[in-house]
């Protein structure tokens, strides 16, 4: 008997990459290893396909206009977003698994300037038309968007609306301060950044890139106040080091985040309710292997869709 439909997402990009890499860490770092070892980032997309991921996400995280205009290469915009559609594509078309499972790309919106600084972006309105910029080159290469990583309503809200002006479906992710209390970055609550979204047409909606603790904290009232959420959380000790335009190497894994640990978290949002779940930054394959085999083990059916 099928428990129940859950949709497995992939796991980080960024620090799996800095492990990957020749190269020392840059504040363009994803976006870097794009144009300088493609190779690398096709074959993480690929092995998270084989671990199991029915949902991979486009390795565009840093490659917003305003970070590429920060570092002095405002016309790689274009150029990253398309590369890194080309290379999800083959990651795709050349992994066995991908014959037998129906793998679908999510495009992503990301904070446009910095990870967990809400201050730093624009008004509503500007937030709203950079999205388009970002969505508009993704939308018709991808089969989903995830807008993801975002510190507050306003981000969360922007993005949104760019998102479904595509006609695509939307799953929005919010990220949770370093605490039990249910706040976002921005020390809003995550009741409060509810009641806006119902009306935006997202069709899922996700905690991530936060403590796993700070998630099984708020994955209650997420449940509660909406119909289809999940879950993907970050692995590391802590997220105060990293400034904008800083590295990932700022930040320091836990140790205590193996496998079958977050395996553990992850499966407790599902018997919670949580439909979609996978892992962010220092979340690798094999701990999207261990979820796929427990998710298995207990009657569910993993699907790219709901």
């Amino acid at each position: 008997m099928v428990m129940s439909k859950v949709v497995l997402l992939d796991g980080g990009m960024g620090q799996e990459l800095l492990r990957r890499s020749s190269q020392k860490p840059h504040s363009m770092w994803s976006a870097r290893v794009l144009l300088e070892e493609p190779e690398i980032v096709e074959a993480v997309h690929r092995d998270y396909i084989e671990a199991g991921a029915r949902v991979i996400t486009l390795n565009n995280y840093s490659a917003t206009p305003e970070r590429m205009a920060r570092e002095g290469h405002p016309e790689l915009f274009d150029i990253l977003q398309k590369k890194a559609i080309d290379i999800a594509k083959r990651a795709r078309d050349n992994s066995p698994r991908a014959r037998d499972h129906d793998i679908k790309i999510a495009g992503c919106l990301p904070p446009l300037f910095a990870s967990y600084k809400p201050e730093l972006a624009p008004n509503f309105e500007e937030c709203l038309e950079r999205y388009r910029v970002i969505a508009d080159i993704q939308k018709a290469d991808v089969d989903l968007f995830i807008c993801e990583t975002m510190s507050s309503i306003k981000e969360g809200t922007a993005s949104a609306v760019a998102a479904a002006s595509t006609g695509l479906p939307v799953w929005l992710g919010l990220t949770l301060e370093d605490n039990l209390e249910g706040r976002l970055r921005s020390g809003e609550t995550l009741a409060d950044a509810m009641a806006p979204i119902v009306d935006l047409g997202v069709e899922a909606l996700l905690l991530n890139c936060s403590m796993p603790e700070s998630i099984n904290a708020a994955i209650g009232t997420l449940i509660n106040g909406y119909d289809t959420v999940g879950a993907y959380a970050n692995g590391f000790t802590s997220i105060a080091a990293l400034k904008p335009g800083g590295t990932v190497e700022e930040l320091q894994a836990r140790q205590d985040l193996s496998p079958n640990g977050y395996a553990k978290f992850a499966l407790s949002w599902v018997d919670s309710g949580a439909k979609i779940i996978g892992g962010c930054c220092e979340v690798g394959p094999a701990h999207i292997a261990e979820l796929e085999q427990q998710l298995l083990a207990k009657g569910h059916e993993i699907c790219s869709a709901l």
